[in-house]
């Protein structure tokens, strides 16, 4: 079998070099890089966060006298007292609220863990021993904790979103019903959370009439206009600073009640207050994958050419805030389909409104396509690899837009290659070590390439150094990194002399991290400004990097500066003026007249212990396609912890829930499970060349959110050639194989 793993890949054709980190020496050194460890002024205080000890009802009672008598403790607030916040808008209406229920907002209870009260004191200590004295008396009312609870109320997505449209491309039924082979099947996905290792922290302080907060954050500028909003002064006077970002994927994009709460309490108290909220609070009050159910029906012909799909998701959200992720559209164009049906529904209950979390409509939408495509290859006698090869499409078959470009072929005989997949054996059940029966299953992965708005600001001097400032985020994937090459490849300058400022709003604004934008977006940005140097050096844009070093070298004035600006093929200017104002604005995937994704394979092998049902993944193959590749050691950090993540989704990660209480009963990290050393054991990355010209300045795709989109279909399907049995209910733990 053919091995590419190593820890430093070297670069393929179209790839940059494998430069190390930007920020690598503060991170292994431990110097103090996040939002929590900078500096305030004078002696801060410290708030706790009292949260709801019943999942609906309403407060009927606080009693505080105890908790103001515990010493230290400088201020309660409660809804009682808390006066008159700004209201913040959700991002399903253009804002960036997690949810539509302000803070401290009456004594409504609407899902447990939610905040009711914040206490001050001098010390950590006291106010959380303050927390354990403030009396808080409840009138409680049944909850609905999740699918299939009495009070649960379903909605077709159009009801919430009236511009939604459910998915007619020809008729599935008919070609279901005509179909050679079919599979009519339901998976299930479950609540899911983010745990970074950086906990939700807010430090505020003001000085003056300005708020400073210090505030891991997915988009600088948004929480800087969201907070002004809700303390309603002028977003100008608001500074937001986060120059890397400790774990998020979504969960530090929204603007939740925690930013508002120590903004008041430091305006209160005049002096700094730090709030950080417990790793239990982090999985109430920051969001969460909801728990969805999809239903599939898939046909194809006798020789293995796709028919009808017919695809209906739920979704499970909140009653206050009906948040959902949709994204069968993207499921519809990834293979030859000749008629596609998709409906969409949520149902809501009493819970915390979910929010974005590491591929949000893929990972449970495409795991239903790709188990099913496993199923009927299966059901029709094909080698699943081959199946995808024959269903392989050019064009989005709904609307017909051409893809840029589309490497899942390449992926699929890369991955086969490296993993040796010619050796499998088809039976289930058929190949084995001792008491262990052997799997083999593979899968499709994806991911849309999208992009947002940005500026950058260059600075280059004729000392051969440069410096970048965008408000940009780096959380955890190199962003600081790729901006210095994508810099220093354009104008001749070595990286190591470029310095880059991020994550703090009062730099130029940059796009949200999310969705895999920053590094097209950013990088667009920073070519842009890179172009507009060389024009003021007075070169031509066909210039060598030779020849713009050495102009640079001769300039008459010490530095030259200018912003660079890019806006993705199809926005407008108001797109970044709307990022100016705060707003998001993305596109990509599909789109009328161009589908535009990043994709790869995935292949695995899981053992399964035929007395006891113990699960293994003893190695797993991933080959990935995704344009120009800034940096393949950063890009191999992704593609590899996207992997262990989707082993983790398959094997290991559930929130559970307590159905009569609607509280979630595992929330800290000893009993969420998540992958350890133990559970990983060979992971090889393939990065397949690939260009596209038609997406960007630099021909970038997005690659986050890629390798994890795939990998539970991959795993379910070697469990079932292990085994015999399909289970389509995630995790798959081994009580569900006995």
């Amino acid at each position: 079998m053919a091995q590419d793993y190593t820890p430093v890949p070297a670069s393929k054709d179209n790839m940059g070099k494998p430069v190390a980190r930007y920020e690598a020496l503060q991170k292994v050194t431990g110097a103090k890089i996040y939002a929590e460890d900078l500096p305030v002024p004078g002696r801060p205080a410290y708030a706790w966060m009292v949260t709801s000890g019943i999942a609906k009802g309403r407060i009927t009672a606080i009693d505080d006298t105890e908790a103001r008598a515990i010493p230290g403790v400088q201020l309660i607030v409660t809804h009682e007292n808390v006066g008159q916040l700004g209201k913040l808008e959700t991002f399903a209406n253009g804002g960036l609220a997690i949810t539509e229920v302000g803070p401290l907002a009456g004594p409504e209870v609407h899902h447990d863990g939610q905040p009711v009260a914040l206490i001050v004191a001098d010390t950590f200590e006291a106010a959380r021993e303050a927390s354990y004295k403030l009396a808080i008396s409840y009138a409680e009312e049944s909850p609905t904790a999740t699918f299939g609870d009495a009070g649960a109320t379903e909605k077709a997505l159009g009801d919430i979103n009236p511009e939604y449209e459910p998915i007619r491309f020809n008729d599935a039924e008919a070609a279901l019903a005509n179909s050679a082979h079919t599979i009519d099947a339901e998976y299930r996905t479950p609540i899911q959370h983010h745990n970074p290792i950086e906990l939700f922290s807010t430090t505020a302080y003001w000085e003056g009439g300005r708020l400073v907060l210090h505030e891991p954050s997915q988009y600088v500028w948004g929480l800087k206009h969201s907070a002004a909003d809700l303390m309603q002064v002028d977003a100008d006077n608001v500074r937001v600073k986060s120059p890397f970002v400790g774990g998020a994927f979504g969960s530090k994009g929204a603007v939740t009640h925690r930013t508002a709460l120590a903004a008041l309490a430091a305006k209160r108290l005049g002096r700094p207050v730090k709030l950080v909220a417990m790793r239990d609070q982090g999985f109430t009050h920051s969001g969460h994958r909801q728990e969805t159910r999809q239903s599939v029906r898939l046909g194809c012909d006798a020789n293995g050419r796709l028919t009808g799909y017919d695809h209906r998701s739920w979704e499970f959200t909140a009653r206050t805030t009906p948040y959902y992720n949709g994204g069968l559209d993207k499921c519809a164009a990834m293979y030859a389909f000749d008629a596609v049906r998709t409906d969409e529904y949520v149902v809501q209950g009493d819970r915390n409104v979910p929010t974005f979390m590491r591929s949000p409509a893929e990972v449970p939408t495409i795991y239903a396509l790709e188990a099913a495509m496993n199923e009927l290859a299966a059901e029709a006698g094909i080698d699943p690899v081959e199946f995808r090869k024959i269903n392989d499409t050019r064009v989005n078959p709904v609307n017909g837009a051409p893809y840029t470009s589309r490497s899942l072929n390449q992926c699929l005989d890369a991955v086969a290659d490296s993993f040796g997949w010619t050796g499998r054996d088809p039976r289930p059940g058929s190949m084995r070590e001792g008491d262990w029966l052997i799997g083999w299953g593979c899968s499709m992965a994806m991911y849309p390439t999208q992009m947002g708005p940005s500026t950058a600001r260059l600075i280059v001097r004729r000392n051969g150094s440069a410096l970048i400032e965008v408000a940009a985020h780096d959380v955890g994937t190199g962003c600081y990194t790729i901006a210095a090459q994508a810099a220093g490849e354009r104008l001749g300058i070595d990286p190591q002399r470029i310095e880059v400022r991020m994550g703090d709003s009062r730099l130029p604004p940059g796009p949200i991290s999310g969705g895999s934008i920053s590094t097209a977006s950013v990088t667009s940005a920073v070519a842009n400004a890179c172009d507009r140097i060389v024009e003021e050096l007075g070169l031509s844009s066909d210039a060598s990097t030779d020849e713009r070093a050495a102009a640079m070298a001769g300039m008459s004035e010490p530095e030259i500066e200018v912003l660079g600006r890019w806006t993705p093929p199809g926005m407008g200017e108001d797109a970044l003026q709307a990022m100016y104002d705060g707003g998001v604005r993305i596109t990509g995937g599909n789109m009328d007249e161009r589908t535009m994704f990043a994709f790869g394979a995935e292949m695995v092998e899981v053992r399964v212990n035929e007395r006891t049902r113990e699960i293994r993944v003893p190695r797993i193959h991933g080959a990935f396609a995704a344009g120009h590749i800034m940096n393949p050691r950063t890009a191999h950090s992704q593609y590899l912890g996207g992997l262990i993540w989707g082993i983790g989704s398959a094997l290991h990660e559930a929130t559970e829930i307590d159905h009569k209480r609607a509280r979630y009963t595992n929330d800290n990290i000893a009993e969420y499970l998540i992958p350890v050393n133990a559970d990983i054991g060979e992971v090889n990355i393939v990065m397949v060349p690939e260009r596209d010209d038609e997406i960007n300045v630099l021909g970038v795709k997005g690659i986050g959110e890629l390798a994890n989109v795939g990998t539970p279909a991959a795993i379910t399907d070697a469990i079932w050639h292990a085994t015999g049995t399909r289970i389509r209910d995630l995790p798959v733990r081994l009580e569900k194989l006995l």
